[in-house]
């Protein structure tokens, strides 16, 4: 299974505070562990929203709205893609991450990624054949 790791923003990350030495050597350090266990498949750290656009989608119709974007507690800081077995063992190692804020809180918000099986019979075989050439070509075929 795979699931999205989604650290949450804060004040200092939309302010475009970047991480202290100590914090990025934690992280780094923590990223290596998931590496060799084989869990961590991609992540990543998140400009500010007021460096990003939302596309805004009303039938044919798109605007943009540049960033930044008031919601903070809504919005995402960063990311980690883990592949483990069950959700409990993506929050096992969730709970292993060292402080990922240089603040007293944080919060990492932990999703499962869609696999084929999960759309039913809307999935046909014909779309499943096009979504693994997609896979081959991007190098993630199985």
């Amino acid at each position: 299974m795979k699931f999205m790791v989604l650290l949450k923003a804060d004040k200092d990350t939309e302010a475009g505070k970047l991480p202290s030495e100590e914090l990025i050597a934690k992280m780094t350090a923590y990223n290596e562990e998931l590496v060799e266990a084989g869990v961590l498949v991609a992540g990543e750290g998140l400009h500010p929203s007021a460096k990003g656009a939302r596309v805004l989608f009303d039938g044919d119709k798109r605007s943009v709205v540049d960033g930044p974007f008031s919601e903070t507690k809504e919005l995402i800081a960063g990311f980690w893609i883990f592949q483990t077995g069950s959700l409990e063992e993506a929050i096992d190692w969730v709970k292993k991450c060292p402080q990922p804020m240089e603040g007293p809180q944080a919060q990492i918000e932990i999703r499962k990624i869609f696999e084929a099986e999960d759309f039913g019979e809307a999935f046909t075989p014909e779309l499943q054949a096009r979504e693994d050439a997609l896979r081959q070509k991007l190098g993630q075929g199985d």
